[in-house]
């Protein structure tokens, strides 16, 4: 399920073929991760996609979703902290061609019926590494059920290569010295999930890894996404006390 197959090979024509519809999708402009993530669901034969990237202070952070599907999945992700698009941030590609499997149930038992639900019949993760630099993950997401074709797979591959070079060029326009920075420069949906983690980091004098677990574990706790406990953080309507519950003072 995680192996990549290996059909066509990454040839030049593949790689002029995708960059002109790169270019046709930006119509003449600078290419960003919305062409690419669009060109992704073209060639792919998916119905939606997201590029997410990975911060000091949270797993991952949304960039891009094509449509509220990709954008509710990709939150899912985040709250819950498993899933195909978790599991690629850290591994190889992530290809699942049908996510009512035992086999998902097994692996992601809170992510894969959540996903179903939310209108995922399959998921294809592709990491987004330049050597060994782990930026984000391409996250492409279909309806059906079913495999990838070999062409589709190589063209997505490309097009993860294409999301890196997009993402870079980013970092090196908008700088890397701090990730709130960062966080403007790539228009992140969701930068409160950052700057709730970092308050929790000050109050209770915690790492930013048990922060967010803190944060997620709430959230989880409530039955609620991540970046609504978040919001309620950054607004001063929730204080999270040391076991990951509301502060009693606050009360």
């Amino acid at each position: 399920m995680d192996h990549p197959g290996r059909g066509d090979p990454v040839t030049a024509d593949r790689r002029l073929r995708l960059r002109a519809a790169l270019v046709d999708a930006a119509r003449g402009g600078a290419v960003a991760v919305d062409h690419v993530c669009a060109a992704a669901v073209s060639v792919a034969g998916v119905d939606s996609a997201a590029v997410a990237v990975l911060l000091d202070a949270t797993p991952r952070e949304l960039v891009y979703a094509t449509d509220r599907t990709a954008s509710e999945l990709e939150d899912l992700a985040l709250t819950l902290g498993e899933g195909p698009c978790v599991d690629a941030t850290t591994g190889g590609p992530v290809l699942v061609a049908d996510l009512t499997v035992p086999e998902c149930r097994n692996r992601w038992p809170v992510f894969a019926p959540a996903a179903v639900l939310a209108g995922a019949g399959a998921v294809f993760a592709l990491p987004l590494r330049v050597g060994g630099i782990r930026l984000g993950v391409l996250d492409l997401y279909r309806a059906r059920t079913g495999d990838l074709a070999a062409e589709q797979l190589a063209d997505a591959l490309v097009l993860a290569d294409t999301a890196c070079a997009v993402l870079l060029d980013d970092v090196t326009r908008h700088g890397v010295g701090r990730d709130d920075q960062w966080l403007e420069g790539t228009g992140l949906h969701h930068p409160e999930v950052h700057q709730a983690t970092g308050m929790i980091m000050v109050q209770l004098g915690v790492t930013a890894a048990v922060a967010l677990i803190r944060l997620r574990a709430y959230a989880y706790s409530q039955d609620r996404r991540l970046r609504h406990v978040a919001a309620d953080v950054v607004a001063g309507r929730l204080r999270l006390g040391p076991a990951g519950t509301p502060d009693d003072r606050d009360e």
